[in-house]
């Protein structure tokens, strides 16, 4: 299955699963598996451009983002931001007029690089994802209007 869902380049479930196995050092990366059962909802959207991804719903108006992924070798060159834009450029198209996430509370890497992409904290979920060690940590529910 080869995804072209309005995005730059494809991707298939395994090409964004061995994605995610590179860029997740934070948390379990999605497996192939999991993109290929999401992506069957036709809500699904997902930007990708040469090293970088962002998969989401968009529902109701509304667009979550659910993984986004760059490849390590260029982190911190734009290529996230670039697929990140082309999600919302995508998602206004398809009529969302705002945009959310949920990012770990330890991730202060991710955090920053929503925050520098106009996203505001807007909620907390006590306890949401849990660790190898047996703990969990928090989920910081982050938004953003939609131009």
């Amino acid at each position: 299955m080869t995804l072209d869902l309005m995005s730059e380049q494809t991707m298939t479930p395994d090409e964004m699963a061995a994605l995610c196995a590179r860029a997740y050092t934070h948390s379990r990366p999605w497996a192939a598996h999991d993109f290929a059962d999401s992506l069957d909802s036709p809500h699904a959207l997902v930007a990708a451009t040469g090293h970088a991804f962002v998969f989401g719903l968009v529902v109701a108006g509304e667009a979550e983002i659910l993984a986004l992924a760059a490849d390590p070798d260029v982190q911190r060159k734009g290529e996230a931001s670039r697929a990140l834009a082309l999600f919302h450029a995508l998602a206004v198209a398809r009529g969302a007029e705002s945009a959310f996430l949920e990012v770990a509370a330890r991730n202060a890497p991710a955090r920053a690089f929503y925050e520098a992409n106009g996203y505001g904290v807007s909620g907390l979920r006590k306890g949401y994802y849990h660790l190898a060690d047996g703990g969990t940590d928090d989920a910081v529910i982050m938004s953003r209007v939609l131009p």
